[in-house]
This record gives C-alpha cells, structure tokens and sequence, in this order.
C-alpha cells in the first residue's frame, strides 16, 4: 500500500513523513471508522488563507467584494475536484461499497473533500509554510490567469442585484424534491420571482447548485423580457 501513495506523493509533489495522513486524508466516511472529515475541515482553512492570502498580494487595487469573489471561484468545490482529476485522485480513495457501486471516486464533491483532506494532512506533517508552497505550486496555473476584469458574480447574486436596481423584491428559494439515495442525491428547487408567472426551476446534487442553477434560470428568462 505504500508504494501506491508514495505514486500519489509524485504526482502530488510532496511525500508524507506519516503516510497514514495522507490515508486518512483520502479516506470517505461512508469506509467506516476514522475518515477525512476532520482534515478536510483544517484544509478548507488552510487553502482560504493561503489563496486569500495570495490574491491580496497580487490585486493591491482590488476591493474587498472582488478578493472574496476570486478566492470563492478558485477554492469552490468545482476547482477542487478538477485538480483533483489531474492527480487522478479518485485511483487512491477509501470508499464504501456503496460509494463505490454508484461511483463516488468520480463525484466531485467527494474528490473535492479529499483535496481539503490532503492539504490539512500536509498542513500537520509538515506546517504552513509547506503547504503553502505546494498549494501555490498546484494552483500556479489558475492564478496566473486569473484577473480581476473577468471576476464573475454567482448567478443568485446577479439575480439578486438585477431585481433589486429595478425596485423587486428578492427571489425566494424552495427545496420541491429530493430523489435518489442518501449518497447520491437530486436536488430540485424552485426559484420564486415576482416579475416570472410561474416558479423557475432547477436541479443539482446539492441544494446550493440547484439553487444556482435556478436563479440562473430565472436571470435568463428575465434579460430575455
């Protein structure tokens, strides 16, 4: 088993002192027993800082809205699971026989909290200053083509801006359905908009997707007006 994370530690390009973090660190709780969760909790911390930290530093002009709307778009869960396609992530993760029957090494969310995990798992074997050069080394890329004149707003906020310019009152969310098994959920939601005849609706494997989803739905239909 050793061999196969120190093939991971390549491609992620640093090795564990303790390779049982970096076990644990990919470890779903749907295994059983000790999983990532807590890791995955000090590696969100860990990469706001860092990529927060970062941006502030290169954008000394930039306002406050627009740090917070860059950082959002490159530790969103969207970004995670990506970099974790390209460390092929989901070869090395510890998952239940029901993650692994409707193929949970492929979800994003799953492969998203394993990054977190990795990135509190190196946080604790080697400290900050570590992991902030590997984390800054893993987003390279994104960073240097990140710029403050394509910083997009989500489309709840934008919704939210366009009624609110025009006097309306705010849309309002509602969760109608919830099909699938625990594991692998469907979310549908309906966005209420006073300007629309009927509710708009939307779909994703989380409440905050299909949320987005809706409201994007529903700013669509009312440019289109």
């Amino acid at each position: 088993m050793s061999s196969l994370y120190q093939k991971l530690c390549r491609r992620i390009g640093y090795f564990f002192a303790d390779l049982g973090l970096l076990e644990l660190a990919l470890t779903h709780r749907s295994f059983g027993g000790k999983n990532n969760e807590r890791l995955e909790f000090l590696g969100d911390s860990i990469l706001n800082y860092v990529i927060a930290e970062e941006l502030f530093h290169r954008f000394p002009k930039a306002k406050e809205g627009e740090l917070s709307r860059l950082r959002a778009s490159l530790v969103k869960g969207d970004t995670l699971a990506e970099l974790a396609r390209e460390f092929q992530l989901g070869d090395f993760l510890k998952l239940g026989a029901g993650e692994l029957k409707s193929g949970g090494f492929r979800r994003d969310s799953i492969l998203a909290d394993a990054v977190e995990g990795i990135i509190g798992g190196m946080y604790l074997d080697a400290g900050m200053d570590v992991s902030r050069q590997h984390i800054l080394a893993w987003y390279k890329d994104r960073l240097d083509a990140t710029s403050l004149k394509v910083v997009t707003k989500d489309a709840k906020t934008r919704l939210q801006e366009f009624l609110q310019a025009r006097k309306h009152a705010l849309p309002q969310y509602e969760v109608v359905e919830i099909l699938g098994e625990p594991h692998d959920q469907t979310f549908h939601v309906h966005c209420l908009v006073e300007l629309c005849d009927k509710p708009i609706e939307g779909a994703g494997n989380s409440r905050r997707i299909a949320e987005q989803n809706a409201a994007a739905a529903a700013l669509k239909l009312l440019e289109q007006k």
